[in-house]
């Protein structure tokens, strides 16, 4: 086994030399290219002038400079807007869902929450799940919960 990786890996040494050497090989042959083409741009073959007249040729006139826009002006930074009252009690889901809790003793069921937040049932069901998560309400028993 390991003398068959290592016939693998001299065969694969090999190949890549072979093909580092074609690579310098064409590098070479695109040096000896790029330079024979390049003289051969600088001096193009110069064409007969006619003795046709041509059309005098029209004055350039010197275009005005468009003039220079002043730097803007930054923006003075602007004053923090006031913050804003904290939500009235009961603005929020969790708020409305944890006040009705709060309100009893003896804890409230699931039933009696949907009722008196008017809210579906996936959203009571997130709404517990956070507060609980929260560490503000706990479970009594099976959907009855109890401020903590």
């Amino acid at each position: 086994m390991v003398k068959r990786l290592q016939t693998q890996l001299n065969s694969v040494s090999k190949q890549l030399a072979e093909l580092s050497k074609k690579v310098d090989k064409l590098n070479k042959q695109l040096g000896q290219v790029a330079a024979a083409k390049a003289p051969a741009k600088k001096a193009p073959a110069k064409k007969k002038a006619k003795s046709v007249k041509k059309a005098a040729p029209k004055k350039k006139v010197a275009k005005k400079a468009a003039p220079k826009k002043k730097p803007a002006k930054k923006a003075a930074p602007k004053k923090a807007a006031p913050k804003k009252a904290a939500a009235k009690k009961g603005a929020t889901v969790l708020d409305s869902v944890y006040d009705a809790i709060k309100r009893s003793k003896a804890g409230v069921t699931i039933a009696s929450l949907k009722a008196k937040t008017k809210l579906e049932a996936r959203q009571l069901s997130n709404a517990l799940y956070k507060l609980s998560k929260r560490g503000d309400i706990t479970a009594k028993s099976r959907g009855v919960y109890v401020k903590k």
